[in-house]
């Protein structure tokens, strides 16, 4: 199968799921769909499980995700990164009682081991499920490694949905309040969501000649993605971190131009190529594998979700928010970036009924969402999941 007629196939899947994202406006999300259309493919033997490395676009996607996390950074204002603190206290609380459940409910129907190898995962993403398959080999539980391999390919499909219906449900508040308030959608947009009567246009290092160049913008963002890599490499600490710090500070100091990957015109392609990062992690989960563990995955899901849930509620009156706002932040645990941004917008598409009220909703949702992934997944997660395996 040659690169381009994989790729053809892989987009195919990926247009289905924006498809249907459209047109049940965000109640299926896109990633949904294609989590659930490729893994059925794959084990039906209708797709080859080189598709992926044959297409070559992993290798894209894994380029540009430092890219994407730069991105990201200059998306939200300095301003309205300070006043997120309540998402990421939200986040934290949210995490920390699913955790609490998972390790004091789960050994009751199986073992402590399995706990460990669902906790890690289940509040978090990739890293945390590295950490935690490292764990459990150094300690001979390689039978228990399928666990957090499956949890972190199937708990998407629990979160996500979940997630956009809720995040729906908030969406509609804020509508109903924009058509009782026509000047808050004007006032909204205007203020950028970053509490500045008048939109002030961001300073710059370069003049805007240069800033017109895609190549040279593009140059600028990769100078910012490779040091969130150094970065991490020299601290051990995940790069997603570097990259959106790198991004927020470039932005205010003027290097990097607001919405810096659209400038360049790379956006599209740069998420598309997340998207097969994201499932190239199905390739080696097989039917078997989920049948053998699938008792003990779906205790720790079930147990897992609820703490998620609980947490999220109980944050979200602790700090007087919408609990359909507060939930979806804690939630983002299950999946993560790129997953929290493209429910994000498919929401504020889908229920705004012009550009201005999608913005003003995106600006509503997007921030403490984004701000609730990186909390968990990136930061988290890592933390349970390393000092969870020392428990072992």
């Amino acid at each position: 199968m040659t690169a381009v007629t994989a790729t053809l196939i892989i987009l195919a899947i990926i247009a289905l799921g924006e498809v249907l994202s459209i047109i049940s406006r965000a109640k299926i999300p896109t990633l949904l769909v294609v989590v659930g259309v490729f893994f059925t493919l794959l084990q039906t033997g209708v797709l080859p499980k080189n598709i992926l490395a044959a297409s070559t676009f992993t290798v894209v996607g894994a380029v540009l995700q430092p890219a994407i996390l730069v991105h990201m950074g200059t998306l939200i204002p300095l301003k309205v990164m300070k006043q997120q603190y309540k998402a990421v206290l939200i986040t934290i609380i949210g995490i920390t009682i699913s955790c609490l459940l998972i390790l004091g409910l789960v050994p009751l129907f199986f073992d402590y081991g399995t706990a460990v190898a669902g906790a890690g995962p289940l509040t978090g993403g990739i890293i945390a499920y590295i950490v935690t398959a490292e764990g459990l080999q150094s300690q001979g539980l390689t039978a228990l490694i399928a666990i957090p391999a499956i949890i972190l390919s199937l708990q998407q499909l629990i979160g996500m949905p979940l997630s956009s219906w809720l995040l729906r449900r908030h969406g509609m508040k804020l509508l109903k309040d924009m058509d009782e308030n026509k000047a808050y959608v004007a006032a909204t947009v205007a203020d950028d969501a970053a509490g500045s009567p008048e939109p002030a246009k961001r300073k710059s290092l370069f003049p805007e000649k240069l800033l017109a160049s895609h190549f040279f913008v593009l140059f600028l963002i990769f100078i910012g993605s490779a040091l969130a890599v150094w970065f991490g490499e020299l601290t051990g600490i995940s790069y997603s971190l570097f990259g959106l710090a790198i991004g927020i500070i470039g932005s205010a100091i003027g290097f990097f131009p607001e919405k810096v990957l659209e400038r360049s015109n790379g956006f599209s392609i740069a998420m598309v190529g997340l998207i097969f990062v994201v499932m190239e992690s199905l390739i080696d989960v097989t039917v078997a594998d989920i049948l053998a563990v699938l008792p003990a995955v779906s205790v720790i899901l079930f147990i897992g979700t609820v703490g998620l849930l609980v947490g999220g509620f109980i944050g979200s009156k602790l700090f007087k928010w919408d609990y359909n706002k507060g939930i979806p932040v804690v939630l983002t645990a299950m999946y993560g970036f790129p997953g929290d941004y493209l429910i994000t917008q498919e929401v504020s598409r889908s229920i705004g009924r012009n550009k201005e009220e999608e913005a003003v909703i995106l600006n509503q949702l997007l921030p403490p969402m984004l701000m609730g992934g990186f909390a968990s997944v990136s930061i988290g997660s890592v933390v349970i999941a390393s000092i969870l395996v020392q428990t072992l």
